[in-house]
């Protein structure tokens, strides 16, 4: 009976240093798993940040009518076209009596606005800059020009 009891002890305390480790290892594992919180906090944070950026940036920007940008185009034709732009992806067309309300597309360059079966199709900036109005084909591509423009002024 004692060989049982011996061997029982000597394999209880056994079971318990390897429970709780050696001496001195406890602390060193309490400052790795502080340290591993800390730092898991620190890199949430810092993904939630470059998320709210990333929202941020791309996020189209809307501009107010009284900072919409407005150009005055005259076209060979010698009619005038009158174009605004109250946010980055909207343009607003105004062309023999009529008020187009158009939405940006995808341009090999310049900018391309499409709406009512007509596209506004702009190269450039400032005086002389080119605009030129076309029919919008079915299969989304630019038909006949229309008119062939070219920026005169600003509009206030």
């Amino acid at each position: 009976m004692f060989t049982v009891t011996f061997y029982a002890k000597k394999h209880i305390k056994s079971a318990i240093k390897n429970l709780l480790g050696e001496p001195g290892v406890m602390p060193q594992f309490k400052e790795v798993r502080d340290t591993m919180r800390y730092l898991s906090i620190v890199f949430i944070l810092f993904l939630s940040a470059c998320a709210q950026s990333l929202t941020d940036d791309t996020r189209p920007t809307e501009q107010s009518s009284n900072s919409s940008s407005s150009f005055t185009y005259q076209c060979k034709s010698g009619k005038t076209i009158k174009a605004s732009y109250p946010t980055d992806s909207t343009a607003v067309v105004e062309y023999d009596n009529r008020v187009l309300e158009m939405k940006i597309a995808v341009s090999g360059s310049g900018a391309r606005y499409v709406g009512e079966k007509l596209e506004w199709w702009t190269k450039g900036s400032g005086q002389r800059a080119s605009g030129t109005l076309f029919r919008h084909l079915e299969d989304g591509t630019p038909g006949e020009a229309v008119e062939h423009c070219e920026q005169i002024a600003d509009a206030a």
